[in-house]
């Protein structure tokens, strides 16, 4: 039994809370093993996990806010700062010899202060713009939120999945302070033309950032392996800035991510520093003020003890993974991939419009293999993404097996088809409309509970087929859908009590 307040009144033994912690974990998706394709990276090296949870234990209580009380901490991010930049074509004997950067928290603080930066270094410029690519990340869209800064978005070819360098060079207005390009986009696994959108960015005057976030720690590995990666790190000289995770392919425990800068000054903008006041003061590099000391140790582990060795053997296998899937999809009528595979990514589309892929991904799911469903999107089809591991080497034939099965179900079910009414309803419906009963009472009728815990206190399962859902979801204007994820998420996120 769960208690419903998280502070009981007595405390309660170390073993009692962690059998409470397990049981809440019993809900979750597998996080090793190679059958969840999003979210999670999973290496399968024996012994990582036990070395970065000891080395996250040493620093977990470190304080990154003074990095002169906490040396080590500074000594940890410099080494991975610097590990990322010569692997990324910076560093001594390169054309960017002075890279330098930061330790962020993941993919999005990184791009939000890839955005802050070259916004603050325009003052003069009351309304600052950035452009990228309509594939970019959302971690853009939400970055221009947060900073009132305006995102133009440049359309991609729905064949190739790129945008074109000469529609980006058209999209650059005296405001922009920023474009932006993916290497590769997570959605499709595509890499942008980046050496053609860093030579439009440079020739107008403008930073040129490099989401790989995603690839920036794969794509060297697979270079030296052979494959035919394309320019998009510092050895082009448009390219300003590049962002890169190290719990995605790194395969750091979450959540670290480095932002780096071509050079020193490029980077003055991005520190906040506060003197106006009676405490002390303030200087971040990052958002985050205190930061705990935990992930970098983590990151800083992993890295050193996999070497470039280990990092070439995993790139190995996921190449190797990713061949093998791609080969599965190729093999089943009716599928076909979106793009062909250039780094780590599989998405998956139907040549059949009978075959309703999100019935295809409750299908995968039933079988164990926990996969992501994309939305059609502006003239791109709905899709099946995957994020291939090194772990998922040894499944490949599992696999093809089951997604034949699958697909023969999925067949069997037949696509899902709304009623008219609901159609309707989701397509007139407004934002300023909906309010949370009114979403509390839709999600249940689709059988999608609000969160509500079971009689033991522990969370209620999420719904194991949710093809209705996304159908619904994919029907609705984005607007909609966004303020209906908003409204679900904030019936989600409750105490307990506040449920009855």
């Amino acid at each position: 039994m769960i208690d419903e307040d998280g502070l009981p009144v007595r405390g309660l033994p170390a073993e009692r809370v962690l059998e409470e912690v397990r049981a809440l974990r019993g809900g979750d998706r597998p996080t090793h093993g190679g059958r969840l394709f999003a979210l999670v990276f999973d290496p399968a090296v024996p012994g990582l996990d036990a070395l970065t949870a000891s080395a996250h234990a040493e620093s977990a209580h470190v304080n990154g806010l003074d990095p002169t009380a906490f040396p080590s901490l500074v000594a940890m991010e410099n080494a991975l700062v610097g590990a990322a930049a010569r692997l990324l074509g910076g560093g001594p004997g390169t054309d960017a010899p002075e890279v330098v950067g930061a330790v962020t928290s993941g993919g999005t603080e990184s791009l939000i202060l890839a955005v802050k930066t070259a916004r603050d270094a325009h003052p003069e410029i009351a309304e600052p713009r950035i452009v990228v690519p309509a594939t970019a990340h959302a971690a853009f869209a939400k970055a221009g939120h947060y900073l009132r800064v305006a995102v133009d978005m440049v359309p991609v070819s729905a064949e190739t999945l790129r945008p074109d360098p000469a529609a980006v060079a058209a999209a650059i207005r005296p405001e922009t302070v920023l474009v932006g390009a993916s290497a590769p986009g997570y959605a499709h696994g595509v890499i942008d033309p980046v050496a053609e959108i860093a030579a439009v960015a440079a020739d107008a005057g403008v930073r040129c950032h490099v989401d790989a976030c995603f690839g920036g720690w794969t794509l060297p590995w697979l270079r030296r392996l052979g494959e035919p990666v394309p320019a998009f790190d510092f050895a082009l000289p448009g390219v300003t800035s590049i962002s890169v995770d190290l719990h995605k392919y790194a395969y750091a425990p979450k959540g670290v991510s480095i932002l780096l800068h071509r050079d020193p000054e490029l980077r003055k903008p991005q520190y906040f520093a506060h003197a106006d006041w009676p405490g002390y003061t303030m200087i971040n590099p990052v958002i985050a003020s205190t930061r705990s000391g935990g992930p970098i140790a983590a990151a800083y582990a992993t890295l050193r003890h996999l070497g470039e060795d280990g990092y070439l053997r995993l790139a190995a296998a996921t190449r190797d993974a990713v061949n093998g899937l791609a080969d599965a999809v190729r093999a089943t009528p009716g599928l076909r991939l979106l793009a062909e595979p250039e780094s780590t990514v599989i998405c998956v589309a139907a040549t059949d419009p009978e075959l309703d892929l999100f019935v295809l991904v409750d299908e995968l799911d039933a079988r164990g293999w926990h996969t992501q469903p994309q939305l059609a999107y502006a003239g791109l089809p709905r899709n099946v993404h995957l994020s291939v591991t090194a772990s998922a080497a040894p499944l490949v034939a599992g696999f093809g097996a089951d997604l034949a099965d699958a697909v023969a179900a999925t067949r069997a079910a037949g696509p899902v088809r709304l009623p008219a009414e609901l159609l309707a309803l989701a397509r007139s419906l407004t934002p300023e409309g909906l309010t949370p009963d009114l979403v509390a009472g839709l999600t249940a009728g689709l059988g999608v509970g609000s969160g509500d815990a079971a009689d033991d206190g522990s969370p209620a399962p999420v719904p194991s087929r949710m093809a209705v859902v996304n159908t619904l979801l994919e029907a609705a204007p984005a607007a909609l859908r966004e303020r209906l994820l908003v409204e679900f998420v904030g019936l989600m996120q409750r105490p307990t009590w506040s449920r009855h």
